[in-house]
């Protein structure tokens, strides 16, 4: 059973605003930023605000920005990546709309890296057959993205709470977003559960990489958007589609947490993949070898890992010199020797590790979901632009541009202000936040029976909708499942086992906490990824089925649409019927 809301105590404060970003990554950041226009902005974010994916991009931001290249050879390529299920339309803003965003951000601040003729230095990366890759400080693209976005936060009137874990939205009578419940921890202020009572909701909340027990993820990519948009009713997306990043540093047999990624552009300026024996293994099975896209070396690398009996394989940038690994990838360098490796003098050991999620929470081509007045970009988005497999470097392009987007429509789809709020629900009978004096929360008169928190009424908040929490301890155990049978390779033996040992996974006794609700979000993610993976019996793009190792365009070039009905997931199959609308 997926609870429809998480059970918490009521909010013990309230604070009331225009438009609220959930996320500090670019597309929140940017978001954020953009939408000061339409009034006040509240940005949320669940630890510092520099802690999401944003910072630890290293590869940098695809556009098509030099004089040989165009926005429709941009295109092709993102089309061929996605293995026949990108939405040609999204995929086309992107790369259109794209190069001009870039130059925004430059006149944010960002300071890309020059060629010795003052142009931007482009590099190429896996699926391109361009260099269109903008970087910043060697391999720091997203630290320096970041730190240009937070320095204009600074500057602008945006009101942040950090240290905040969002838990369910907030509906008025007609359905629409009114707000969040938010939980805030540690040293944010105020203190407890409250709610966030707003016009519109920007989820900005990034990736769900900690549902494996590897990946390049930082630790707050639990899936909590995903989770809160199913518990609020919204349709999500292709969640069979996780990115495995072929080249992250093996740390060693049971290594979890987040690894060290060794950006795809180490490749793209030379390096090569090779076995133990020394053999470049990539030669051959695709025209660009190291630079195919990440799902083909992915599954590359897992081919000869089990052809060889070995536990990694190895990149090999000997040749790059010294130089070039101190100037092009000091971030790169400085972690590879942190763990005692020199890339200068030795191959580095790789293994594939949870990366992406080219699937999300489904939006239009202006970030809208199917929940009036929430609105989505960045990772926790589907948009259609990445299908099956996100082209390397477009997701900090598709963060900025549907940002943007989501910018430019909310003038003209915001209600009146002051919105007619409900009261602040009640999913639990536990008093509010210890500090915080019940006649803080402030009400309106509105009949109980109108009152929706997520997708439950009311009536059902405090019931069966809300179902347990997942215990705190069992995320290793969720980590391991995921991992273990819904990894690089899938097969419908072990994606049985994954859905019942997640079924026999223990809860509904927990008591509401911050570790509670992120594991009930991870449980939710991983049980939803699971459903779509068994659904689709083919091989495209990053969801790679053993027993079904061929694509099948007939029957299954199309989206799996995921819901919370109740307390149960639902998947349907949509065919792709030309360009979705």
């Amino acid at each position: 059973m997926i609870p429809s809301v998480l059970k918490a105590p009521d909010p013990g404060w309230t604070t009331d605003t225009d438009v609220v970003v959930i996320g500090s990554g670019i597309a929140g950041l940017v978001a954020a930023l953009r939408c000061r226009a339409h009034g006040r902005v509240l940005l949320v974010t669940k630890a510092l605000l520099d802690a999401g994916s944003t910072r630890w991009a290293q590869g940098g931001i695809a556009a098509a920005l030099a004089p040989d290249d165009t926005p429709e050879e941009h295109l092709a390529d993102t089309l061929t990546a996605g293995v026949g299920l990108c939405d040609e339309d999204a995929v086309r803003v992107l790369v259109t709309e794209g190069p001009d965003a870039v130059r925004e951000l430059i006149e944010l601040g960002t300071t890309f890296d020059r060629s010795s003729d003052g142009e931007i230095a482009l590099t190429r990366e896996g699926g391109h057959h361009r260099r269109r890759i903008a970087h910043a400080g060697g391999d720091a693209t997203g630290a320096e993205v970041s730190r240009a976005l937070l320095a204009a936060l600074k500057d602008s009137d945006v009101e942040v709470i950090e240290h905040a874990l969002v838990l369910d939205l907030l509906k008025d009578a007609t359905g629409r977003a009114a707000g969040i419940t938010l939980h805030v921890m540690g040293e944010g202020q105020p203190g407890g559960v409250g709610a966030v009572r707003a016009r519109a909701v920007v989820l900005a909340t990034g990736g769900l990489g900690q549902v494996f027990s590897a990946t390049t993820n930082p630790e707050v990519s639990t899936g909590d958007g995903v989770a809160l948009a199913l518990r609020a009713g919204a349709e999500v997306a292709d969640l069979e589609f996780v990115q495995f990043h072929p080249t992250v540093l093996w740390l060693g047999e049971g290594a979890t947490g987040q690894q060290p990624l060794i950006s795809e552009a180490v490749r793209g300026e030379g390096a090569h993949l090779i076995d133990h024996a020394g053999e470049r293994f990539m030669l051959g099975r695709h025209d660009l070898a190291e630079l195919a896209p990440r799902d083909v070396v992915a599954k590359g690398i897992m081919n000869r890992m089990r052809e060889t009996g070995a536990s990694h394989m190895l990149l090999d940038g000997r040749h790059l010199g010294a130089a070039m690994w101190e100037n092009r990838f000091p971030t790169i360098l400085a972690a590879c020797r942190h763990h005692g490796i020199d890339p200068i003098n030795e191959p580095i050991p790789i293994v594939p590790a949870a990366h992406y999620a080219s699937g999300g929470v489904r939006t239009d081509l202006h970030g809208r979901t199917s929940v009036p007045g929430l609105y989505a970009c960045g990772e926790v988005a589907c948009t259609g632009v990445h299908g099956a497999n996100r082209l390397a470097s477009n997701s900090l392009l598709e963060g900025l541009v549907f940002a943007h987007r989501i910018t430019a429509v909310l003038q003209d789809e915001l209600p009146p202000s002051p919105t007619p709020t409900p009261p602040l629900p009640s999913s639990s009978e536990e008093a509010p936040a210890q500090g915080v004096s019940a006649q803080e929360v402030s009400t309106h008169e509105v009949p109980a029976r109108d009152v929706r928190v997520g997708g439950a009424s009311r009536e059902t908040a405090g019931g069966l909708a809300v179902g347990g929490l997942v215990d705190a301890g069992v995320r290793g155990e969720i980590q391991r499942i995921m991992t273990s049978y819904v990894g690089v390779l899938r097969g419908a033996d072990g994606l049985e086992i994954a859905a019942r040992e997640l079924d026999e996974v223990k809860r509904g006794q927990a008591e509401p906490g911050v570790e509670a609700w992120e594991v009930t979000n991870l449980f939710t993610v991983a049980s939803a990824i699971v459903a779509a993976a068994r659904r689709r019996e083919e091989t495209r793009g990053s969801h790679w089925r053993e027993d079904f190792p061929e694509r099948a365009d007939g029957a299954w070039r199309g989206h799996l649409v995921t819901r919370l009905v109740g307390n149960a997931l639902t998947t349907a199959y949509e065919p792709v019927k030309g360009k979705r609308p």
